[in-house]
Formats: structure tokens, C-alpha cells, sequence
């Protein structure tokens, strides 16, 4: 008996569906779902997405992604209606926006869409965003109507019982300081910059224990910036309101908006929800500096380490502007790209200090010849190298604790609390100079 061959498969579902008021609008957009997803996804209208959300054909959906514009965002109420109905059905929502104001944006981002990708999208852009929804394991489909299910343990941060509580500055601002400006810039994600940035806050921050200088640590990495987690501070809606609209902004209201860590740090975090970084602009950040550096004696800002058109601004402002690296041919290439930047504009290039993070050890001989090729190919002058911290680096941050208090003999620690101790030293010279 001859066997019974199915010629006609069933389909693959549809794991993602893209929502715009006309897909053509977003020609690329359409490229990259083919290139993500094959033929498993669909387009749907405005009009014709709720219907489609309603079915149980959708439960096959990981995400939708919703394409504005700003002519979109002239009837917000019906893309926010969408973004809710999705999350409702457990559904990621990722917004593609092209000439959308940051004031909408965010709002759209409040709503709870998971994220965000600018159009016309960047090379691999949304493959990192699709990347990052699926690594966020999604809510159960089912919900239990008993009650309130008990809250997961957080890894790390709940177990922290002796931690003190969470205070604003008890300072008052006054504008009779003139800080040193600190930038720390990644020259490629991963390379510590964050890391190096809060060590290197809080050790100019614990410098002395009878004249310690009073320190802010500034995170203008809108979208992924890590101080508050690396310092086990939450973020607040209040620092969105500042950088809304820093022409009204004032010292007091802005020393405010910032937490202390240990009673001895201040901190202005990433604000709560993912932001564009052009939500400000040079003039905005200019008059965070001035009300920073008014009020305190050493500022440390950490840097996306995206180009933006505010890190001019930045570099002007900057006294130091450290420039973190590694001993690879990413960091090489960036370092490279951005001299040529820094040269080609005529900018202050001689304030940048290249910090090499995990540098060879002293007897790793090979290591250390390639460490000065590197110097000598990009005609650059390393300063700085820190040692490999190792494992204690990782679990520092996942307690949100600086590695003086966690690991202070660590290797990596120490060379970060020379570096502050020159710092501190040489601007105490420069001030008994001027006295």
C-alpha cells in the first residue's frame, strides 16, 4: 500500500508582526524582518491590528513592531491603545521611530513597549533589539486570580540587609564650588567604563576622612546606563523632569534629583525609562555641568559611548576625558576613528587620557610589546593600565557595591585608588596655587 505524502505542509506561524500606517513608508524596516524572520511575520495596518490581537491566531506572536512617524504621533491615543492591547496579550512591542519628538517617544516607552530602534535603522539594529526581548524570558500566559503572586528574590540586591537606606543629598546648594569634570568614554561596549567611572567617583570620594572632596557622579547613558545598578541606587522619574527641561532647572532642583550612596556620593542616574540620547541637546548639557560643577568639587560623567551631538560639548567642558579601552583590534579601530573625528573638527584632542582595562600582567612580556604597538600604530600615548580585575569586578556590580567595599585588595581597585589619589592631589596644588 503506497504511502500518503503531505505536499501541502502547514505554514510556519507568524512570530512577529510589524504595525504602521503604511509598511511601504518603511522599506528597510521590511528588509530586516525578512532577514530576521523569513516568512514568518506579517504587516498589519493601524486599523487592522486590534482585530488580528484579538484572535486566537495571535498567540503565536513574540513581538510587534510599531512604526511612527511623526505624522503618527499626531493621534497618539490609537498607537498608546495598541502598545497596551499587546502587553495585555503578553506580547513584546519594539517601537520603530523615525522624526519622532523625545517627549512622545517617552511617552510610548512608559506604556510599556520593551524597546526602541531609530529609523532608518542601523546595520544589525534590530537584530540586537530582537536579541534583547527574547533574552527577557515573557510573562506567563496564564494568571492565577487568587491574589498577588509573591514577588521573585532579587539575585543579589534584597539580600543586602546591612546596605544603609537611600538618601538625597542633605546639602544645600549654594554655587560656591568649581569642580573638576571628569568625562569616562567606552571606546566599544564592554570594555568597563561604567565600572571604571564608579570606583573611580567613589574613591575621590573617600580620598580622606577629614577633607574628602564632595563628588557627583553624572550617568548620561539614557538607554543603558549602569551607574544605578552598579551602585544598587533606583532610578527616578524626577531626573526625566530635569533633563525635560533643564532651562528651568535650578541647582537646588537639580541636587534634588540625584541619591547618595553611603552618605558620601551623590548620584544623577539614567532616568527610569530607555530615552533617545538627542532628548538633550549642548546647551542642555552645558547647563547640567554648570549646576554640577557649581556645587561640587570633582564631577565624573559617564558617557555613552555612542557619538552624539552633545559629547562636544562634553569634551570642551571636560578638564581629563578618559577614554577606555582594551588590547583588541575593536578598541584599536575606534580609538583610530575617533582621533581622525577630534583632529578633523580641530577639538581639544589633548585632553584625552587612553585607560587600557584589563592590561597583561608585568610578566606577560608578548603582551606587554603589543600594548606599545598598539600606542605607537595609533600614535596615542597610554597612560593608564589597569590590571584584569577578574570574577570580584562581576560580583561587585551584581551587589551594587564599588570594589573597596567588596574586594579593596583587588588589583584593579588599587590602580584606580592611585589614580584618584593624583587627582585629588593635583587639584589641591592647583587650588593652593591660585590661593
Amino acid at each position: 500500500m503506497a504511502s500518503v505524502v503531505n505536499l501541502q505542509p502547514n505554514p510556519a506561524p507568524i512570530v512577529a508582526c510589524t504595525i504602521s500606517r503604511d509598511v511601504q513608508n518603511f522599506d528597510l524596516l521590511i528588509d530586516d524582518m525578512e532577514h530576521e524572520l523569513g516568512e514568518n511575520w506579517g504587516d498589519l495596518s493601524f486599523a487592522d491590528a486590534p482585530l488580528f490581537l484579538d484572535q486566537p491566531e495571535s498567540a503565536t506572536l513574540e513581538f510587534v513592531a510599531i512604526a511612527v512617524d511623526g505624522q503618527d504621533t499626531q493621534d497618539m491615543a490609537q498607537i498608546t491603545d495598541l502598545i497596551k492591547l499587546a502587553k495585555s496579550k503578553n506580547i513584546k512591542v519594539v517601537l520603530i521611530a523615525h522624526e519622532v519628538s523625545p517627549v512622545a517617544l517617552h511617552q510610548l516607552l512608559r506604556l510599556g513597549a520593551n524597546d526602541f530602534v531609530p529609523y532608518p535603522l542601523p546595520d544589525g539594529a534590530l537584530h540586537e533589539a530582537i536579541a534583547r526581548m527574547r533574552a527577557v524570558p515573557a510573562p506567563a500566559k496564564e494568571t492565577v486570580a487568587a491574589g498577588p503572586a509573591a514577588a521573585p528574590p532579587h539575585p543579589t540586591k534584597t539580600d543586602q540587609t546591612d546596605q544603609p537606606p537611600v538618601r538625597a543629598p542633605s546639602f544645600k546648594a549654594k554655587g560656591d564650588r568649581e569642580a573638576v569634570v571628569l568625562p569616562v568614554h567606552g571606546m566599544s561596549g564592554g570594555v568597563g567604563a561604567s565600572t571604571f567611572a564608579c570606583n573611580l567617583a567613589w574613591e575621590l570620594a573617600t580620598i580622606s576622612k577629614t577633607d574628602a572632596p564632595r563628588v557627583c557622579l553624572i550617568d548620561l547613558d539614557f538607554q543603558f546606563g549602569a551607574i544605578s545598578t552598579n551602585l544598587d541606587l533606583p532610578r527616578r522619574d524626577v531626573v526625566f523632569e530635569i533633563l525635560q527641561d533643564t532651562a528651568s532647572a535650578d541647582s537646588e532642583s537639580f541636587v534634588k534629583s540625584m541619591l547618595t550612596f553611603n552618605d558620601k556620593l551623590h548620584v544623577f542616574t539614567a532616568p527610569p525609562d530607555m530615552l533617545p540620547l538627542d532628548i538633550v541637546q549642548g546647551e542642555d548639557i552645558d547647563r547640567l555641568i554648570d549646576m554640577a560643577q557649581a556645587n561640587f568639587d570633582f564631577v565624573v560623567i559617564d558617557m555613552p559611548s555612542t557619538i552624539v551631538s552633545w559629547t562636544e560639548t562634553v569634551l570642551n567642558r571636560a578638564h581629563v576625558y578618559f577614554a577606555l579601552m582594551e588590547l583588541d583590534l575593536r578598541s584599536a579601530q575606534n580609538v583610530l576613528r575617533l582621533v581622525r573625528a577630534l583632529k578633523a573638527e580641530a577639538l581639544p584632542l589633548e585632553k584625552m587620557r587612553y585607560v587600557l582595562n584589563r592590561a597583561p600582567k608585568f610578566t606577560d612580556l608578548s603582551a606587554k610589546s603589543r600594548v606599545k604597538r598598539m600606542a605607537e600604530s595609533l600614535d596615542i600615548t597610554i597612560e593608564i593600565q589597569l590590571p584584569d580585575g577578574g570574577p570580584q569586578v562581576t560580583q561587585a556590580n551584581d551587589h551594587g557595591l564599588p570594589l573597596s567595599e567588596s574586594a579593596a585588595k583587588n588589583p584593579m581597585r588599587k590602580e584606580i585608588q592611585k589614580l584618584a589619589k593624583s587627582l585629588y592631589d593635583l587639584n589641591k596644588s592647583t587650588e593652593a596655587a591660585k590661593g
